[in-house]
C-alpha cells in the first residue's frame, strides 16, 4: 500500500500568509488598522443611536396618532359592541391612517380581533397577552412578508366626567386613552385619561384596539445611514493614509540614520557620529549610539597603539639581537671545530655543542621575528619567477636531506608552472615538511596537482592528526596545543610565516585531518597563466 506523504515544507510555507516585513509597511498598516477600527467603532455607535432614534420616533408618532383617532371614534361606540361595530371601528381607523396605511383590528373582552381589511397581518399572540396582563398600550416590532412592521395594542378605558358616579354601567360611553408604556407616555386630554395616572378612576372597558403598519420608510432611512457609512469609509482610509505615511517617515528617518551609522561603524569609520534631535526614545537611542561609537573609537585607538608598540618592540629586540648573535654564531663555529677535532675534554665538548645548538635556534627565532615584523609592516619583498613547482619541491627536499630514504615521498606526476618567489615558497615547503616529521609520523607525502588554473601542494603525514580544538589556531603565532609539552626546536612561528607567504602570492594555506588518519596541509597557488605580475 502506498503511504500518504506529508506536504513538502516549501508547499506549507507557500500557504502561509505573506506578512509585510518592512518597518514602513508595518507602521502604515498599523496606523490604517487603528484608523479603520476607530472609524468603524464611531460609525457603529452612531448607527445604533440613529437607528434607535428613528424607530423611537416612529413608535411615538404611531402611538400618538392612534390615541388621537380613538379619542375621536371610541365615544361613538356602544358597549358591548357587536362584530359589525368592531369592524366599522377598524374601517374608520384604517381610513384615518392616511399616509401611515396601518391595518387595525379590535377585540372585546379577549375575543378574537376583528379587522375590516382582509390583508391585515395577524396580531401577535405575545402582544395580546402583554396588553391583557398589563392593561397598558404596548408596541412590538415584527416581520410580515419579509418586511419590518410595527404592531400596537391599546386598551380603551371609561373616563369619569363631572356629575357621573364612580360606578360604570354597560351603557356608559367609553373614551379611548392610551395607557403608559416604557417608550411613550400618554398624557390626559379633556376627553380621555390614562390608566395608571391621575386619580385612578379610569377603568378598562374591555375594548382593545390593535394596529400594524410597515416600517419601510424608516428602514429606508436606516439603509441610507448604512450606505453613507460605507461610502465614507474608503475616503476616510484614504485620508488616513497621509498622516500614516508622515508618521512612518518621522519614525523611520532616525532609524535610517542609525542604520547608515552602524554600517559606517562596521566598515571601520569609528569617527561616525549622528545628530540628535528631540527628546524622545529615538533621540535617546541616537545619543546611546554616539556614546558607543566614541567608546569603540577610544578602545580601537588604544588597541592599535598597544599592537603597534608590541610589534615595534619585537622588531627592535630582533634587530638589536642580530649583531651579538652574529658574533656568538662566529664564536660557536670555532668552538664546534675544536669540539670536532677532539682537543676539548668530553664535558666541555658536550657543553660547546649544546651552546652552539641553542645559539643557532636563537638566531633562527630572531630571523623569524624580523620576517614577521616585515609582514606586519607590509614591507616583505617578493621577487617572482616563472618556475615549475615540481622543481621547487625537489630542491627543498634535497637541500634538507629529505630526498633520499622513505621518510619523505614526492608525488610529482605532471608539470605545475607557477609565478612565485622561489625563496619564500621554499620556506613554506620546508616548514610544512618539518612540521609533519616532527609532530606526525613518516612517511610524509608531498603531492603536486594542477586543476582549474590552480596548483595545489598537499603535505600529508601518518600521525594522529590535529585535535579539532587546535585546527583553528595552527597558524597562530607561538601557539601551543599543549602548554605542558616539552620545548621544541622550532621558533613557534614556522606555520604562521608559511601562511603569510602563501597570502603574499595570492594563495591559501589550510590544515585539515585526513579521513584515514594524519594531518593534511594544502598550499594553493595560482598557475603561471593566472598569477599576478612581478612585484
Amino acid at each position: 500500500m502506498s503511504r500518504l506523504r506529508p506536504p513538502a515544507r516549501s508547499a506549507v510555507r507557500a500557504l502561509r500568509p505573506h506578512l509585510p516585513r518592512g518597518l514602513r509597511v508595518r507602521l502604515v498598516v498599523a496606523f490604517l488598522l487603528a484608523a479603520a477600527f476607530g472609524a468603524l467603532l464611531t460609525a457603529g455607535l452612531t448607527f445604533q443611536r440613529a437607528r434607535a432614534a428613528i424607530l423611537d420616533r416612529a413608535e411615538e408618532t404611531a402611538v400618538t396618532d392612534l390615541r388621537a383617532q380613538l379619542d375621536s371614534l371610541a365615544p361613538d361606540l356602544t358597549l358591548p359592541p357587536t362584530t359589525e361595530d368592531l369592524r366599522g371601528l377598524t374601517r374608520q381607523l384604517d381610513q384615518a391612517g392616511g399616509a401611515r396605511a396601518w391595518h387595525s383590528s379590535a377585540s372585546y373582552r379577549g375575543g378574537e380581533p376583528v379587522a375590516a381589511s382582509p390583508g391585515a397581518p395577524p396580531v401577535p399572540e405575545e402582544l395580546r397577552e402583554t396588553v391583557r396582563d398589563s392593561g397598558r398600550a404596548v408596541h412590538q416590532r415584527t416581520e410580515h412578508d419579509g418586511s419590518p412592521w410595527l404592531a400596537l395594542g391599546m386598551p380603551v378605558t371609561y373616563s369619569d366626567r363631572p356629575g357621573n358616579t364612580d360606578t360604570t354601567t354597560a351603557t356608559d360611553t367609553p373614551t379611548a386613552t392610551a395607557t403608559d408604556t416604557p417608550t411613550a407616555t400618554a398624557t390626559a386630554t379633556p376627553t380621555a385619561t390614562t390608566t395608571g395616572t391621575g386619580s385612578g378612576s379610569d377603568t378598562l372597558s374591555g375594548l382593545t384596539v390593535y394596529a400594524a403598519f410597515p416600517l419601510d420608510e424608516d428602514q429606508a432611512d436606516i439603509d441610507a445611514l448604512v450606505t453613507a457609512a460605507q461610502a465614507g469609509a474608503v475616503p476616510a482610509l484614504a485620508l488616513a493614509l497621509v498622516p500614516a505615511l508622515f508618521a512612518a517617515r518621522s519614525v523611520l528617518r532616525p532609524v535610517r540614520r542609525l542604520r547608515h551609522g552602524a554600517e559606517r561603524i562596521a566598515a571601520g569609520e569609528l569617527t561616525t557620529r549622528l545628530d540628535t534631535e528631540g527628546r524622545d526614545e529615538l533621540a535617546d537611542l541616537t545619543r546611546a549610539f554616539n556614546t558607543m561609537a566614541e567608546t569603540l573609537e577610544g578602545d580601537a585607538a588604544e588597541l592599535r597603539r598597544l599592537e603597534a608598540g608590541a610589534r615595534r618592540f619585537a622588531a627592535d629586540v630582533a634587530h638589536e639581537l642580530r649583531t651579538p648573535l652574529a658574533a656568538m654564531a662566529a664564536v660557536t663555529e670555532v668552538l664546534d671545530e675544536d669540539a670536532a677535532s677532539g682537543v676539548l675534554p668530553a664535558d666541555t665538548e658536550d657543553a660547546v655543542r649544546l651552546i652552539s645548538e641553542e645559539v643557532r635556534t636563537l638566531a633562527r627565532m630572531v630571523e623569524d621575528l624580523m620576517e614577521v615584523s616585515r609582514f606586519d609592516a607590509k614591507a616583505a619583498p617578493v621577487h617572482r619567477e616563472d618556475v615549475d613547482l615540481r622543481t621547487l619541491v625537489t630542491k627543498t627536499l634535497q637541500l634538507r636531506g629529505w630526498a633520499h630514504g622513505e621518510r619523505v615521498r614526492a608525488d610529482l606526476p605532471e608539470p605545475a608552472p607557477v609565478h612565485v618567489d622561489p625563496r619564500r615558497i621554499d620556506v613554506v615547503l620546508g616548514n610544512l615538511v618539518a612540521n609533519a616529521l616532527h609532530h606526525g609520523r613518516p612517511p610524509v607525502t608531498v603531492a603536486v596537482r594542477t586543476r582549474d588554473d590552480l596548483v595545489r601542494v598537499t603535505v600529508t603525514d601518518h600521525g594522529p592528526g590535529i585535535p579539532d580544538d587546535v585546527l583553528p589556531h595552527v597558524f597562530d603565532r607561538f601557539y601551543k596545543a599543549d602548554a605542558a609539552r616539552p620545548r621544541s626546536g622550532g621558533s613557534g612561528l614556522g606555520l604562521a610565516i608559511a601562511h603569510e607567504n602563501a597570502a603574499l602570492h595570492g594563495g591559501t594555506l589550510t590544515a585539515a585531518n585526513h579521513p584515514d588518519g594524519g594531518a593534511v596541509f594544502t598550499l594553493t597557488l595560482p598557475s603561471a597563466a593566472s598569477s599576478p605580475g612581478t612585484t
